[in-house]
């Protein structure tokens, strides 16, 4: 008899039930060799014995194996390996390298990869400054947990799970209805609405609807690279303009309508990424001429519009009359500081069913629990008060951050405040590169971007966003402290 006591070895710590371990073990042993076809294994008591377990678990084993065709089960003799299995020649006992190491062997589409923002720190303490995420440690984590709890005990969430259409929840679109309506002076009904899995699935799903290969797509440079990658994988030409201080340059967009056949404009009206400036007026009235004039598909992203520290915010393009062409998405993820990745679209009727048919080729539905929950707390207030508590928050760190970064750091760096967002866009001199920076910040326990990700489609910047809204004083103070030491002063 073969020595199973030592051909099967049982790791009772994993969390993969024994008497399926046995089972792969057995599987592996036919693949093998070692077990040829037509074998009379054991019997269940002997097998026990040998590997020291009860017998009811080389039973469940000797089950498992059946059901899969591995063995079969011969009256009055026991179990034998089945006979039907391709004879296979025996092989060392070493492992054998999976067929996902090799390969692929055939061919794939590349998709373009950047840096991604700082990740977590190799230790405990160390800062991470990332570009421009909530801090999570303010989030109204026992109110959601309160009500994703009341979601599940209601008698019509089993009804809940298997409903629903791709366009979301109708109690949260409902709700958005109602929000967007008193923060952003639109005016639309539930047909105007589309949850999403995060903005940047609502800007896929609207790009993909408009854009056709070799369409002329207008873009800022810089601009929000994912938004820019995106666009290119759908097969635009990307035509670049200017940002400065006042938004995209809207007279270098009318020139483009007047010369090329635009398909698409991409604009983020509020809190540009990731330069941080806000479209000013003046060119926000000039643009919604140009988008009724030329019937210009607009994508506006306002990400974070929620948050504004100086005034009143400027509302967005999509509030003003605008023939029914500006595609008009944001998100709840920046607002919350959860783990949750709830977006939103907001577009003629028409638009929003097309784009829910889309989105079932991917997702056939949103996520009933998040969306129902987040329905109730816009209903009851706490979204409301939770975005207050946090731009008071928010406002309070830009301005220490302006602080520190005015006395510590104008040597090295320089900026501009501003009005609102939870980053600020800070340019390096030439002689500190960021990527040589990142890495010496990295070894004293500041996690920084090398930036680069800010210069696709573009050249070098030398710049990041320094996201504040997650820091905390002490925190922003030793991250400014090391920068300053870093940079000789």
């Amino acid at each position: 008899m073969l020595p199973y006591e030592t051909l099967i070895q049982i790791d009772k710590t994993l969390r993969l039930p024994v008497y399926q371990q046995i089972a792969n073990r057995f599987v592996a042993l036919i693949q093998e060799g070692i077990l040829k076809p037509g074998l009379v294994l054991p019997g269940s008591r002997v097998l026990a014995e040998q590997l020291q377990l009860h017998r009811r678990t080389v039973v469940a084993a000797y089950e498992e194996l059946i059901s899969q065709d591995w063995i079969v089960s011969m009256p009055r003799k026991g179990v034998m390996v089945a006979t039907n299995l391709p004879v296979i020649r025996p092989r060392s006992f070493q492992a054998q390298a999976s067929p996902y190491q090799q390969g692929p062997g055939f061919s794939f589409a590349a998709v373009p990869s950047l840096p991604m923002y700082p990740g977590p720190g190799p230790k405990a303490g160390t800062i991470i400054v990332n570009d421009g995420f909530p801090d999570v440690r303010e989030a109204p984590l026992e109110a959601w947990i309160k009500e994703c709890r009341s979601v599940v005990q209601s008698p019509r969430y089993g009804r809940m799970l298997t409903h629903g259409g791709p366009e979301g929840s109708l109690t949260l679109r409902s709700e958005m209805v109602k929000y967007l309506g008193g923060t952003r002076g639109l005016s639309i009904s539930t047909g105007n609405v589309m949850i999403t899995r995060g903005a940047q699935m609502a800007i896929y799903l609207a790009a993909a609807m408009l854009i056709k290969k070799g369409d002329y797509v207008i873009v800022g440079k810089p601009d929000y690279f994912f938004a820019d990658m995106c666009f290119e994988q759908l097969g635009a030409r990307l035509l670049h303009v200017p940002v400065d201080q006042d938004g995209i340059d809207i007279d270098a967009v009318e020139t483009l309508c007047r010369t090329r056949k635009i398909r698409m404009l991409y604009v983020i009206s509020h809190h540009h990424h990731p330069t941080t400036v806000t479209l000013s007026a003046e060119r926000r009235m000039k643009l919604l001429k140009i988008i009724r004039q030329y019937r210009l598909a607009v994508i506006e992203d306002d990400y974070d519009y929620d948050f504004h520290y100086n005034s009143s915010p400027i509302v967005p393009l999509a509030s003003a009359d605008h023939g029914g062409n500006v595609i008009y998405i944001g998100s709840f993820t920046k607002s919350l500081g959860l783990s949750v990745r709830i977006g939103f679209m907001v577009a003629p009727p028409a638009f929003i069913h097309g784009a829910g048919a889309l989105r079932r080729l991917m997702d056939l539905r949103g996520d009933n629990l998040t969306e129902e929950a987040l329905a109730r707390l816009l209903a009851d207030g706490t979204i409301e008060r939770h975005l207050k508590k946090s731009n008071k928050l928010y406002h309070e760190r830009r301005d220490l951050l302006s602080d520190l970064l005015t006395t510590e750091l104008s040597h090295a760096a320089s900026f501009a405040v501003p009005s609102g967002g939870m980053a600020i866009w800070l340019k390096f001199a030439k002689k500190y590169p960021l990527p040589a920076l990142s890495e010496k910040a990295a070894r004293l326990g500041l996690r920084i971007t090398s930036g680069e990700q800010y210069a696709y489609g573009s050249k070098p910047l030398n710049a990041l966003r320094f996201g504040f809204a997650s820091l905390n004083k002490k925190e922003l103070t030793q991250a400014v402290a090391i920068l300053k030491q870093l940079t000789g002063k």
